[in-house]
């Protein structure tokens, strides 16, 4: 009998590895969900920091009334401080949300399989590493899977549920029906390099990036004409800003790398000198914009040419993304459509896009790309042209 054939929904003991914005984040949705949370950082002054800050914006919601008070303090109440990772030995659930670095995850979970029970289940919050990999050094690695929430998770609906060659085969059902519980969009995916998400959103970056490396248009230009063409609610540079151009190019790289540097996920040379100069954008004040006191953001030069050839070139790269996960099983139609509306704010679901531009028009874009660069980066997906 599966050890997880008994798992219960209902009042659970959840534990948090990393108090950074997204630990807290899935804390306060676990916490709001009524669970029990025991947070816990190897690093002890960020939990007092974390909750603090989750303080702060219970106080806030409970302001504007988005929350009564009673449940701003229920849900502050439902998270304690870890003092070590001892303190999440009775655990039915441990989501781990420590920094993208496959080393030290792994030393972590085999340190915790330790301290909890057989039926504890492990899992990891990672948005590019192999959840099989991450798994294969425990003693039990059926019972890990990938629970991979979006930034901020409070916000953000999506919930990539990541089931590894190995995971007992009920658990990522399990953890649907869990996420569900948690007011969360579950879909499920396969164990390839990015998941749904990061791996065919990896051409909203790369292309824009490309475009600005080779003097064809400026980050404000690509931001305006994928916002005003495509009504995307950021532009790729505002979200690599957002996100951290530190933490999307090591996504990238990951993705480049566990794909044996297929030329489609190929990093951007600018990405990389931006990284290494901690140009890493709204947090640290700058990155392809400056967010310093007073600064003022350049408007873009208007060129409508130019903006249709922006639009087109990012969105057909993206389509062919969206079409080649369909033709690979990485998930159905409708967890494609679902996760890139939900998990990084698309304005409608890619395949859908693809039928109402024309698959046609698609194929035919990415010729010509391929014809100019003579580069495998623009091969076509091979359903691509039988849609």
């Amino acid at each position: 009998m599966s050890s997880f054939s008994n798992f219960q929904i209902k009042n659970m003991n959840i534990g948090i590895i990393g108090a950074g914005t997204m630990g807290v984040g899935i804390a306060q949705v676990a916490a709001t969900a009524g669970c029990r949370v025991v947070l816990f950082d190897a690093n002890a002054p960020q939990i007092d920091k974390a909750l603090t800050g989750l303080e702060k914006t219970l106080q806030k919601l409970s302001e504007k009334g988005k929350i009564s008070q009673e449940k701003a303090a229920e849900i502050r109440n439902n998270i304690v401080k870890g003092e070590a990772l001892q303190d999440l030995k009775d655990s039915d659930l441990v989501i781990e949300a420590i920094i993208e670095n496959k080393e030290i995850k792994t030393k972590v979970f085999t340190e915790l399989e330790t301290y909890v029970s057989e039926s504890c289940v492990i899992s990891s919050n990672t948005s590019s590493i192999s959840i099989t990999s991450l798994g294969a050094e425990l003693k039990k690695p059926e019972r890990f899977i990938g629970i991979h929430f979006f930034n901020p998770a409070p916000l953000m609906p999506l919930v990539e549920i990541i089931p590894s060659l190995v995971t007992e085969k009920t658990l990522a059902e399990k953890m649907y029906t869990l996420m569900k519980e948690w007011g969360k969009i579950p879909v499920i995916a396969k164990d390839i390099p990015g998941f749904i998400v990061n791996r065919i959103a990896r051409p909203y970056y790369g292309e824009a990036l490309r475009m600005v490396e080779e003097n064809i248009a400026s980050p404000e230009q690509v931001d305006e004409a994928m916002k005003t063409l495509g009504n995307f609610k950021m532009g790729p540079f505002e979200l690599m800003d957002l996100i951290g151009v530190d933490v999307n190019f090591a996504v990238t790289t990951t993705v480049y790398k566990d794909y044996f540097y297929d030329p489609k996920y190929k990093p951007s040379l600018l990405q990389q000198r931006m990284s290494e100069a901690k140009l890493h954008g709204r947090k640290t004040g700058k990155g392809f914009y400056d967010y310093s006191e007073g600064a003022e953001k350049p408007t873009a030069q208007k060129d409508e040419v130019l903006y249709q050839q922006i639009f087109l070139r990012i969105i057909s790269m993206l389509i062919n993304e969206a079409v080649e996960a369909k033709r690979l099983g990485i998930a159905n139609d409708e967890d494609i459509e679902l996760a890139m509306q939900k998990g990084v704010n698309y304005p409608k679901g890619l395949l859908d896009w693809g039928k109402e531009i024309g698959y046609a028009k698609i194929s035919e874009t990415l010729q010509s790309l391929y014809g100019e660069y003579q580069e495998e980066r623009y091969r076509q997906s091979p359903l691509l042209r039988k849609l």
